[in-house]
Protein backbone atom coordinates (compact mmCIF):
# COMPACT_ATOMS: atom_id res chain seq x y z
CA UNK A 1 0.00 0.00 0.00
CA UNK A 2 1.08 3.55 -0.76
CA UNK A 3 0.32 6.60 1.35
CA UNK A 4 0.31 10.15 -0.07
CA UNK A 5 1.10 12.74 2.61
CA UNK A 6 2.64 16.19 2.96
CA UNK A 7 6.35 16.51 3.77
CA UNK A 8 6.00 17.10 7.49
CA UNK A 9 3.59 14.24 8.03
CA UNK A 10 5.52 11.94 5.71
CA UNK A 11 8.69 12.47 7.73
CA UNK A 12 6.89 11.71 10.97
CA UNK A 13 5.17 8.66 9.55
CA UNK A 14 7.97 7.13 7.50
CA UNK A 15 9.25 4.79 10.19
CA UNK A 16 5.77 3.66 11.17
CA UNK A 17 4.79 3.39 7.54
CA UNK A 18 7.56 0.94 6.76
CA UNK A 19 6.67 -1.08 9.85
CA UNK A 20 3.09 -1.60 8.68
CA UNK A 21 4.03 -2.07 5.05
CA UNK A 22 3.04 1.34 3.70
CA UNK A 23 5.33 3.32 1.46
CA UNK A 24 5.04 7.09 1.53
CA UNK A 25 4.80 9.51 -1.40
CA UNK A 26 5.60 13.06 -0.40
CA UNK A 27 3.25 15.63 -1.97
CA UNK A 28 2.24 19.23 -1.50
CA UNK A 29 -0.47 21.29 -3.17
CA UNK A 30 -2.27 19.91 -6.21
CA UNK A 31 -1.53 16.19 -6.59
CA UNK A 32 -2.02 16.47 -10.36
CA UNK A 33 1.29 18.36 -10.52
CA UNK A 34 3.25 15.38 -9.20
CA UNK A 35 6.02 14.26 -11.59
CA UNK A 36 4.84 11.86 -14.31
CA UNK A 37 6.91 9.03 -12.86
CA UNK A 38 5.23 9.48 -9.47
CA UNK A 39 1.79 9.56 -11.07
CA UNK A 40 2.72 6.34 -12.86
CA UNK A 41 3.58 4.68 -9.53
CA UNK A 42 0.23 5.79 -8.12
CA UNK A 43 -1.74 4.59 -11.13
CA UNK A 44 -0.12 1.14 -11.00
CA UNK A 45 -0.33 0.60 -7.25
CA UNK A 46 -2.98 -1.82 -6.03
CA UNK A 47 -3.96 0.50 -3.19
CA UNK A 48 -3.21 4.16 -2.45
CA UNK A 49 -4.73 6.41 0.18
CA UNK A 50 -4.46 10.07 1.15
CA UNK A 51 -2.64 10.61 4.41
CA UNK A 52 -2.83 13.51 6.83
CA UNK A 53 -1.77 17.05 6.05
CA UNK A 54 -3.28 17.32 2.56
CA UNK A 55 -6.27 19.47 1.67
CA UNK A 56 -9.82 18.40 0.84
CA UNK A 57 -9.17 18.35 -2.90
CA UNK A 58 -6.54 15.64 -2.59
CA UNK A 59 -8.99 12.73 -2.61
CA UNK A 60 -10.52 13.49 -6.03
CA UNK A 61 -7.14 14.55 -7.43
CA UNK A 62 -5.72 11.19 -6.36
CA UNK A 63 -8.66 9.43 -8.00
CA UNK A 64 -8.03 11.42 -11.21
CA UNK A 65 -4.49 10.08 -11.26
CA UNK A 66 -5.75 6.58 -10.57
CA UNK A 67 -8.46 6.73 -13.25
CA UNK A 68 -5.82 7.48 -15.88
CA UNK A 69 -7.64 9.94 -18.15
CA UNK A 70 -5.41 12.64 -19.61
CA UNK A 71 -5.75 15.83 -21.59
CA UNK A 72 -4.86 15.25 -25.26
CA UNK A 73 -1.09 15.62 -25.41
CA UNK A 74 -0.69 14.41 -21.83
CA UNK A 75 -1.09 15.62 -18.28
CA UNK A 76 -3.99 16.40 -15.98
CA UNK A 77 -3.87 20.21 -16.08
CA UNK A 78 -4.78 22.23 -19.16
CA UNK A 79 -1.98 24.73 -18.57
CA UNK A 80 0.43 22.84 -16.36
CA UNK A 81 3.28 24.71 -14.64
CA UNK A 82 6.52 23.94 -16.43
CA UNK A 83 4.69 22.61 -19.50
CA UNK A 84 3.85 25.39 -21.96
CA UNK A 85 0.71 24.43 -23.82
CA UNK A 86 -1.17 26.59 -26.31
CA UNK A 87 -4.52 25.62 -27.76
CA UNK A 88 -5.18 26.65 -31.37
CA UNK A 89 -8.77 26.32 -32.57
CA UNK A 90 -10.98 26.64 -35.61
CA UNK A 91 -14.40 28.01 -34.70
CA UNK A 92 -17.82 27.59 -36.23
CA UNK A 93 -20.87 25.39 -36.69
CA UNK A 94 -20.66 21.93 -38.29
CA UNK A 95 -23.59 22.55 -40.63
CA UNK A 96 -22.69 25.88 -42.23
CA UNK A 97 -19.68 27.84 -43.42
CA UNK A 98 -21.47 31.09 -42.61
CA UNK A 99 -20.61 30.96 -38.91
CA UNK A 100 -16.90 30.27 -39.14
CA UNK A 101 -14.21 28.19 -40.77
CA UNK A 102 -15.00 25.00 -38.86
CA UNK A 103 -18.05 24.46 -41.07
CA UNK A 104 -16.10 24.86 -44.31
CA UNK A 105 -15.10 21.19 -44.22
CA UNK A 106 -15.93 17.99 -42.38
CA UNK A 107 -14.18 16.67 -39.25
CA UNK A 108 -11.29 14.99 -41.10
CA UNK A 109 -10.72 18.08 -43.22
CA UNK A 110 -10.83 20.14 -40.03
CA UNK A 111 -8.00 18.07 -38.59
CA UNK A 112 -5.83 18.81 -41.62
CA UNK A 113 -6.71 22.50 -41.63
CA UNK A 114 -5.85 22.84 -37.97
CA UNK A 115 -2.49 21.20 -38.47
CA UNK A 116 -1.59 23.74 -41.12
CA UNK A 117 -2.73 26.67 -38.94
CA UNK A 118 -1.28 25.51 -35.65
CA UNK A 119 2.36 24.97 -36.56
CA UNK A 120 3.48 28.59 -36.24
CA UNK A 121 1.95 29.00 -32.79
CA UNK A 122 4.57 26.79 -31.23
CA UNK A 123 7.41 29.10 -32.30
CA UNK A 124 7.99 30.18 -28.69
CA UNK A 125 8.49 26.58 -27.56
CA UNK A 126 4.88 25.92 -26.59
CA UNK A 127 3.30 22.55 -27.29
CA UNK A 128 0.29 23.20 -29.53
CA UNK A 129 -2.99 21.38 -28.84
CA UNK A 130 -5.28 21.55 -31.92
CA UNK A 131 -8.89 22.26 -30.92
CA UNK A 132 -12.37 22.31 -32.44
CA UNK A 133 -14.49 25.15 -31.02
CA UNK A 134 -18.02 24.16 -32.00
CA UNK A 135 -21.03 26.46 -31.72
CA UNK A 136 -23.46 24.13 -29.98
CA UNK A 137 -26.28 26.64 -29.51
CA UNK A 138 -26.72 29.37 -32.11
CA UNK A 139 -28.13 32.85 -31.52
CA UNK A 140 -31.31 33.18 -33.56
CA UNK A 141 -33.23 36.10 -35.00
CA UNK A 142 -36.53 34.38 -34.13
CA UNK A 143 -37.77 33.35 -30.71
CA UNK A 144 -38.29 29.71 -31.60
CA UNK A 145 -40.77 27.38 -29.94
CA UNK A 146 -39.31 27.93 -26.50
CA UNK A 147 -38.92 31.67 -26.90
CA UNK A 148 -35.21 31.74 -26.09
CA UNK A 149 -33.82 33.10 -29.40
CA UNK A 150 -31.28 30.29 -29.44
CA UNK A 151 -31.21 27.16 -31.62
CA UNK A 152 -29.89 23.94 -30.11
CA UNK A 153 -27.67 21.77 -32.31
CA UNK A 154 -28.51 18.09 -32.17
CA UNK A 155 -25.92 16.00 -30.37
CA UNK A 156 -25.68 13.64 -33.34
CA UNK A 157 -24.46 16.57 -35.47
CA UNK A 158 -21.68 17.32 -32.98
CA UNK A 159 -20.75 13.73 -32.15
CA UNK A 160 -18.59 13.01 -35.26
CA UNK A 161 -16.41 16.03 -34.43
CA UNK A 162 -15.92 14.87 -30.85
CA UNK A 163 -15.07 11.35 -31.98
CA UNK A 164 -12.66 12.61 -34.64
CA UNK A 165 -10.96 14.87 -32.09
CA UNK A 166 -10.51 11.94 -29.71
CA UNK A 167 -9.03 9.80 -32.47
CA UNK A 168 -6.53 12.53 -33.36
CA UNK A 169 -5.49 13.57 -29.82
CA UNK A 170 -7.31 16.89 -30.08
CA UNK A 171 -9.51 18.96 -27.76
CA UNK A 172 -13.09 20.17 -28.26
CA UNK A 173 -14.82 23.26 -26.84
CA UNK A 174 -18.62 23.52 -27.03
CA UNK A 175 -19.73 27.14 -27.40
CA UNK A 176 -23.08 28.41 -26.06
CA UNK A 177 -24.99 31.41 -27.46
CA UNK A 178 -27.87 31.06 -25.06
CA UNK A 179 -30.22 33.96 -25.86
CA UNK A 180 -32.82 34.35 -23.13
CA UNK A 181 -31.95 30.98 -21.55
CA UNK A 182 -29.38 30.81 -18.77
CA UNK A 183 -26.07 29.19 -19.64
CA UNK A 184 -26.38 26.31 -17.17
CA UNK A 185 -29.67 25.12 -18.66
CA UNK A 186 -28.09 24.89 -22.10
CA UNK A 187 -24.85 23.33 -20.84
CA UNK A 188 -26.79 20.46 -19.27
CA UNK A 189 -28.15 19.53 -22.70
CA UNK A 190 -24.60 18.51 -23.68
CA UNK A 191 -23.66 16.80 -20.42
CA UNK A 192 -22.83 13.49 -22.09
CA UNK A 193 -20.05 15.22 -24.04
CA UNK A 194 -18.83 17.29 -21.10
CA UNK A 195 -18.26 14.07 -19.16
CA UNK A 196 -15.52 13.19 -21.65
CA UNK A 197 -11.92 14.11 -20.77
CA UNK A 198 -11.25 16.04 -24.01
CA UNK A 199 -14.32 18.32 -24.07
CA UNK A 200 -14.58 21.79 -22.49
CA UNK A 201 -17.13 24.59 -22.57
CA UNK A 202 -17.38 28.22 -23.73
CA UNK A 203 -19.95 30.85 -22.73
CA UNK A 204 -20.58 33.76 -25.10
CA UNK A 205 -22.20 36.69 -23.24
CA UNK A 206 -22.55 38.68 -26.47
CA UNK A 207 -25.60 36.51 -27.17
CA UNK A 208 -27.02 36.33 -23.62
CA UNK A 209 -30.22 38.36 -23.73
CA UNK A 210 -32.24 39.92 -20.98
CA UNK A 211 -36.06 39.54 -21.13
CA UNK A 212 -37.53 41.44 -24.09
CA UNK A 213 -34.10 41.94 -25.74
CA UNK A 214 -33.33 40.61 -29.21
CA UNK A 215 -30.03 39.84 -30.91
CA UNK A 216 -28.02 42.55 -32.69
CA UNK A 217 -29.99 45.37 -31.08
CA UNK A 218 -27.44 45.46 -28.26
CA UNK A 219 -24.45 43.52 -26.94
CA UNK A 220 -25.57 40.88 -24.48
CA UNK A 221 -24.32 40.56 -20.91
CA UNK A 222 -24.01 38.07 -18.08
CA UNK A 223 -23.20 38.42 -14.40
CA UNK A 224 -20.54 36.43 -12.56
CA UNK A 225 -23.28 34.81 -10.49
CA UNK A 226 -24.69 33.03 -13.58
CA UNK A 227 -21.21 32.04 -14.74
CA UNK A 228 -20.54 30.59 -11.29
CA UNK A 229 -23.56 28.32 -11.61
CA UNK A 230 -21.84 26.77 -14.61
CA UNK A 231 -18.49 26.72 -12.80
CA UNK A 232 -19.93 24.78 -9.87
CA UNK A 233 -21.75 22.28 -12.07
CA UNK A 234 -18.83 21.69 -14.44
CA UNK A 235 -16.36 21.34 -11.57
CA UNK A 236 -18.70 18.75 -10.07
CA UNK A 237 -18.48 16.70 -13.27
CA UNK A 238 -14.68 16.78 -13.09
CA UNK A 239 -14.77 15.48 -9.51
CA UNK A 240 -17.49 12.89 -10.14
CA UNK A 241 -15.79 11.42 -13.18
CA UNK A 242 -12.21 11.89 -11.87
CA UNK A 243 -11.39 13.77 -15.07
CA UNK A 244 -8.44 15.95 -16.02
CA UNK A 245 -8.94 19.67 -15.57
CA UNK A 246 -11.49 21.17 -17.97
CA UNK A 247 -11.27 24.38 -19.95
CA UNK A 248 -14.03 26.94 -19.36
CA UNK A 249 -13.94 29.93 -21.71
CA UNK A 250 -15.88 33.16 -21.24
CA UNK A 251 -15.87 35.42 -24.30
CA UNK A 252 -15.42 39.16 -23.82
CA UNK A 253 -14.67 42.15 -26.04
CA UNK A 254 -16.47 44.84 -24.01
CA UNK A 255 -16.61 45.61 -20.29
CA UNK A 256 -20.40 45.38 -20.30
CA UNK A 257 -20.40 41.74 -21.42
CA UNK A 258 -19.41 40.49 -17.96
CA UNK A 259 -20.56 42.22 -14.80
CA UNK A 260 -18.65 41.57 -11.58
CA UNK A 261 -15.97 39.68 -13.50
CA UNK A 262 -13.73 39.74 -10.45
CA UNK A 263 -16.18 37.43 -8.68
CA UNK A 264 -15.92 34.60 -11.22
CA UNK A 265 -14.80 31.48 -9.36
CA UNK A 266 -11.69 29.70 -10.62
CA UNK A 267 -11.61 26.33 -8.82
CA UNK A 268 -8.81 23.81 -9.43
CA UNK A 269 -11.14 21.56 -11.43
CA UNK A 270 -11.28 24.17 -14.20
CA UNK A 271 -8.93 26.38 -16.20
CA UNK A 272 -11.00 29.56 -16.60
CA UNK A 273 -10.02 31.67 -19.61
CA UNK A 274 -11.23 35.03 -20.89
CA UNK A 275 -11.29 35.00 -24.68
CA UNK A 276 -10.88 38.43 -26.28
CA UNK A 277 -12.94 37.77 -29.40
CA UNK A 278 -13.34 41.27 -30.81
CA UNK A 279 -12.95 41.97 -34.51
CA UNK A 280 -11.83 44.94 -36.60
CA UNK A 281 -8.60 46.85 -37.03
CA UNK A 282 -5.50 45.45 -35.41
CA UNK A 283 -4.97 48.69 -33.50
CA UNK A 284 -8.50 48.52 -32.15
CA UNK A 285 -8.07 44.91 -31.10
CA UNK A 286 -4.80 45.74 -29.33
CA UNK A 287 -6.59 48.51 -27.42
CA UNK A 288 -9.37 46.16 -26.36
CA UNK A 289 -6.84 43.53 -25.32
CA UNK A 290 -4.85 46.00 -23.27
CA UNK A 291 -7.94 47.41 -21.58
CA UNK A 292 -9.38 44.02 -20.62
CA UNK A 293 -6.08 42.50 -19.48
CA UNK A 294 -5.10 45.47 -17.31
CA UNK A 295 -8.12 45.18 -15.02
CA UNK A 296 -7.18 44.34 -11.38
CA UNK A 297 -8.70 40.85 -11.68
CA UNK A 298 -6.88 39.90 -14.90
CA UNK A 299 -4.28 37.72 -13.21
CA UNK A 300 -6.89 35.24 -11.99
CA UNK A 301 -7.66 34.16 -15.57
CA UNK A 302 -5.89 32.63 -18.54
CA UNK A 303 -6.23 34.64 -21.75
CA UNK A 304 -7.14 33.91 -25.35
CA UNK A 305 -7.12 35.82 -28.65
CA UNK A 306 -9.36 35.42 -31.70
CA UNK A 307 -8.49 35.98 -35.36
CA UNK A 308 -11.14 36.71 -38.00
CA UNK A 309 -10.20 35.98 -41.60
CA UNK A 310 -12.75 38.33 -43.15
CA UNK A 311 -13.55 40.95 -40.50
CA UNK A 312 -10.06 41.78 -39.18
CA UNK A 313 -7.97 44.35 -41.04
CA UNK A 314 -5.42 42.93 -41.13
CA UNK A 315 -5.52 39.54 -39.42
CA UNK A 316 -2.76 39.34 -36.81
CA UNK A 317 0.22 37.18 -37.70
CA UNK A 318 1.38 34.42 -35.36
CA UNK A 319 4.37 36.59 -34.45
CA UNK A 320 2.10 39.47 -33.46
CA UNK A 321 -0.13 37.23 -31.36
CA UNK A 322 2.81 35.67 -29.55
CA UNK A 323 4.16 39.12 -28.65
CA UNK A 324 1.03 39.97 -26.64
CA UNK A 325 1.13 40.34 -22.87
CA UNK A 326 -0.19 38.34 -21.12
CA UNK A 327 0.77 35.52 -23.41
CA UNK A 328 -2.33 34.03 -25.12
CA UNK A 329 -2.69 30.33 -24.38
CA UNK A 330 -5.76 29.95 -26.59
CA UNK A 331 -5.91 31.27 -30.17
CA UNK A 332 -8.93 30.70 -32.39
CA UNK A 333 -9.83 31.38 -36.02
CA UNK A 334 -13.24 32.27 -37.43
Amino acid sequence: MWLVADEEQATNMAALGYQVGERVIVASGDLRTLPPETREVISRASEVRVGPGLDEDSAWQLEAIRRGYQIPGGGLLIFEPGFDRRMVAIYGHPSTSGLGVLGEQGPDGGVERLRSIANDYGADGSVVLPTFEIIATVASASAGGDGDYSAMTARDVIRPWIETAAANDMYVVLDLQSGRTDFLTQAKAYEEFLRLPHVGLALDPEWRLKPHQVHLAQIGTVDAAEINQVVEWLAGIVRDEALPQKLLIVHQFAYSMITNRQHIDTPPELAVLIHMDGQGSLEGKYNTWNNLTKEPDADQFYWGWKNFYDEDSPTATPEQVLELTPNPVFVSFQ
